[in-house]
């Protein structure tokens, strides 16, 4: 990234301080850093979303329907007057329906190319759905359940109500299980398309509950809820209440060590969402526990890096979302069980349509770019045309720059060949691609900083002439005045080295983002990276980077600095960067290093020319004029 650490920049402002290119030096630092600050704490300065996110204040009471709510003692109930005239009637024995349960616990298994899901009949929930498709760290099938914080908060698809003992009551009933299309096998396995759905049925008392599953060929599973109580329908909504399978900071006996899992995955949670055709998210730690949210929604979801589980209401307009927050103590230490905990946040979603029948698309799967673009929500006219589930990858305000880099890199990926050692050299091809691209920009900043360089004498010496005068002195303004008719006699543009930069911004912050998102990169391989996701686990690109940048600093003529502070940049600017990389994805350090390596190619280039070998020269010239000037050494008095 030789083209946002050019120490050469000698376009001082008019009011600069003397020094020749030191106070360039500083400002270029300055642009520099903020460049990491844009590029490392963007979503820290996101200012809030307008669309107002779920929090704690927001007390579920309040939106209770009345149907729900006993009367508090000594109000008026349903068959009372307003005034309390009449005495109550008597109430009638509710009526009864009959029992419908399973004798025994038993699971059902639904498989398709992209998953296999096994219910079980017992809450009628999901113990496991695993993707095919994709792998935890010790190499088996991923499972989007997380074991650990589900056996604690519950499994996906139960049902959320807002009395205690009726969802507890939900959550063991034994329903009865049939199967439209094929009857599972004696195992209880059965295939789409063959077993298009699986309804389960529970009654007992003045209970009763349906609850059926449609399946298709894709990640989507429609859900279809009713539940009644004497009669009436009762609000209970479809949740996914206890995060997402790959956080692994939850196992960490499945971690494999070599990949150095520093990141926990749910400190990336999130809760996304569609309201108004708007798309927005809120990270965990904003994110209140049942915070009952009635707007009109067209989907919600929980959301990290890679994976995502995404309800689509087929009515939003009666939606009714719950928002579900719990933690989990953690060691700091996935190694060390002893060692200190702290808080680990595991984030659910409940949704349900406030008519107390629920009829939704769940998404449970990855956020890949081809797969999330073609699941829409339900427009107004009942038909799935609504916005789509793209932008839960979150690329960020650079979205119209980040697809395009992230559908060359697959492009490259795809005409390498579908290896998984291919995707890193996908990123090292593009970042080759990319830095010839921008090799013009970076000639322009070569020029300019050449042009300063050759006018640096005489801005010294408007400089020296005011040098006694005070900032506050209107004489400043004659000085600022002189240094402008400077730059415009000698053609020079004062910013000119700091435009081209500004227009890379941009890109390279595109393609941070698209590095950060792209889920293939996760578990891919590159020689001794076991997972370009990950961080590199014997640290080389980091060093390599560090090596790199102080080289590329040191080749790059300075006229003007002071040699200190040049020493200073060379080892600083490196170390903050290349450190800032030690935890980071190895595809990000990949590409990072791959650049430095070609910067430092191009530099070499660069000095052997006429223009560098000129540069060189000036840093010569004015390094021998300031210790030839430096002052001697006074002799003290014996």
């Amino acid at each position: 990234m030789a083209e946002f650490k050019n120490p050469n920049l000698q376009a001082q402002g008019p009011g600069g301080s003397s020094g020749g290119g030191g106070g360039d030096s500083r400002v270029m630092m300055a642009v520099m850093l903020l460049v990491f600050v844009v590029i490392f704490g963007y979503d820290y300065l996101k200012p809030k979303p307008a669309t107002p996110a779920p929090s704690a204040q927001q007390q579920n009471q309040s939106q209770i329907p009345a149907v729900l709510q006993p009367p508090e003692p000594g109000q008026a109930g349903p068959s009372q007057t307003a005034s309390g005239q009449g005495a109550p009637k008597a109430p009638l024995a509710p009526p009864q329906v009959a029992r419908v349960a399973a004798p025994v616990e038993t699971e059902t298994t639904i498989e398709n190319e992209q998953y296999k899901i096994v219910f079980t009949n017992r809450g009628a929930e999901v113990k496991h759905w695993i993707l095919k498709h994709y792998s935890d760290t010790g190499g088996k099938p991923l499972d989007m359940v997380q074991p650990q914080a589900s056996a604690q908060f519950g499994l996906p698809l139960s049902l959320f109500t807002y009395e205690p003992a009726l969802t507890a009551q939900l959550h063991q009933a034994l329903y009865q299980v049939t199967a439209t299309g094929a009857a599972p096998s004696a195992t209880g396995h059965a295939f789409v398309p063959q077993t298009s759905a699986l309804t389960f049925h529970y009654a007992a008392g003045s209970l009763d509950v349906v609850k059926t599953f449609r399946f298709d060929s894709s990640y989507v599973v429609t859900v279809e809820t009713e539940v009644m109580r004497n009669g009436a329908p009762v609000r209970a909504l479809v949740e996914w209440p206890a995060g997402l399978g790959d956080m692994e900071e939850f196992l960490p006996s499945r971690i494999d060590k070599s990949t150095g899992y520093q990141v926990r995955a749910s400190a990336s949670s999130q809760f996304a969402w569609s309201l108004d055709g708007k798309q927005d998210f809120e990270k965990v730690s904003k994110i209140g526990n049942n915070a009952t949210l009635d707007q009109p929604y067209e989907y919600a979801a929980i959301a990290d890096l890679y994976f995502t589980a995404a309800f689509l209401p087929d009515a939003p307009a009666r939606v009714t979302v719950v928002t579900l927050h719990n933690t989990i103590d953690l060691p700091v230490d996935t190694s060390d069980p002893t060692s200190q905990k702290k808080p680990a946040d595991v984030l659910g979603l409940a949704m349900g349509d406030q008519s107390g029948s629920t009829r939704l698309r769940l998404f449970a799967g990855p956020k890949q770019l081809d797969v999330l673009k073609t699941i829409h929500a339900t427009d107004a006219d009942g038909k799935p045309t609504g916005p789509s589930l793209k932008p839960l990858i979150q690329y960020g305000w650079m979205t119209i720059i980040a697809e395009p880099l992230y559908l060359a890199l697959r492009f490259l990926h795809n005409l390498l060949g579908q290896g998984a050692y291919n995707w890193g050299w996908a990123i090292i091809i593009v970042t080759v691609i990319f830095n010839l691209l921008m090799l013009p920009t970076r000639i322009m900043m070569m020029k300019s900083s050449l042009k300063m360089q050759r006018i640096q004498p005489k801005v010294d010496a408007i400089k020296k002439r005011y040098a006694n005068v005070k900032a506050t002195d209107p004489k400043r303004a004659e000085m600022n005045t002189e240094m402008m008719a400077l730059y415009k006699d000698e053609g020079v543009n004062m910013y000119g080295s700091c435009l081209p930069m500004l227009v890379q911004m941009p890109l390279f912050f595109a393609y941070y983002r698209v590095l950060l998102n792209a889920v293939e990169l996760r578990q891919a391989h590159w020689f001794w990276l076991t997972d370009l996701s990950a961080a590199d686990p014997l640290h080389i690109l980091p060093i390599l980077i560090i090596v790199s940048m102080f080289l590329v600093q040191m080749m790059t003529p300075a006229a003007g600095m002071d040699p200190a502070q040049r020493r200073m940049m060379a080892f600083m600017m490196p170390a903050v960067f290349g450190f800032s990389m030690w935890h980071f994805a190895s595809g990000l350090a990949l590409y990072w290093g791959t650049g430095n390596v070609i910067n430092m190619a191009m530099q070499y280039f660069i000095n052997q020319s006429k223009m560098g070998k000129e540069m060189h020269q000036i840093a010569e010239r004015r390094a021998l004029k300031k210790a030839g000037a430096a002052p001697k050494t006074i002799q003290g008095r014996r």
